[in-house]
């Protein structure tokens, strides 16, 4: 009878590893589930975008006209302190007409951030002198945020605890322990004013913003995992 050689027996064994790799691992008595934490917050900080934009043969007098709008807007921004300012999308596009350059449009937009609402209005109405309103909406403060879902998350663990507890108790089995789990956040779709560019005759005729109700915004920590249910 033949012997094979180490050699040859070391290669069969290397040979058989990947297969042995790819074979799924057997998972036993193990339950997966989600629970969730909710809670509904009052908006209490309102963001505002403001345009300009400026249409024309010139891009460079365009560019020109929008800096000088939006250097206005930053100075009148600096008499309310309270008031967080960010300037956005700086954009130089060509306008065409049948594949042809005809001119070019110029914009530029400005962002406001408050916790003081009315003064994020008042501020709306005088930049609405110069600039169009594109967006208002309500949100919940980055600090107000983090606080409700610092507590939700604890509670949103607490139920996954429990959940557990009852799935092990419903299977009559006495322990569990944790396998994996992972905690997520999101709020739910906020409802936005959105408002096209307008000409500027009308645009200074929209002295104020519209009228929107602050309300409230529903947080939510979901919690998601596997546990292991103990087999004695």
């Amino acid at each position: 009878m033949a012997v094979k050689s180490p050699i040859l027996l070391l290669v069969l064994a290397l040979a058989a590893l990947p297969a042995l790799a790819h074979e799924p691992e057997l998972r036993y008595n193990r339950a997966s589930f989600s629970v969730s934490a909710t809670e509904d917050v009052a908006n209490d900080t309102l963001v505002a975008v403001l345009t300009v934009q400026r249409d024309g043969s010139s891009a460079r007098q365009l560019a020109t006209e929008v800096n000088q709008v939006m250097a206005w807007a930053l100075a009148k921004a600096k008499e309310a302190p309270s008031i967080k300012v960010q300037t956005l999308d700086y954009q130089t596009n060509p306008i065409y007409q049948k594949n042809v350059v005809t001119g070019w449009r110029v914009s530029q937009s400005l962002r406001l951030e408050g916790r003081d609402t009315a003064a994020v209005s008042d501020l709306v109405g005088v930049l609405q002198e110069r600039l169009n309103l594109q967006q208002v909406a309500y949100e919940v403060s980055r600090e107000r945020r983090k606080e409700v879902e610092d507590r939700l998350i604890g509670e949103a663990i607490a139920a996954f605890q429990a959940r557990a507890k009852q799935v092990a108790a419903d299977l009559q089995r006495r322990t569990f322990r944790l396998v994996q789990m992972d905690v997520s956040s999101g709020p739910a779709p906020m409802p936005v004013f959105r408002q096209r560019a307008m000409p500027m005759a009308m645009a200074e005729a929209a002295a104020a913003p519209p009228a929107i109700e602050a309300g409230t915004q529903t947080i939510t920590i979901g919690v998601s995992g596997e546990i292991e249910l103990s087999t004695d």
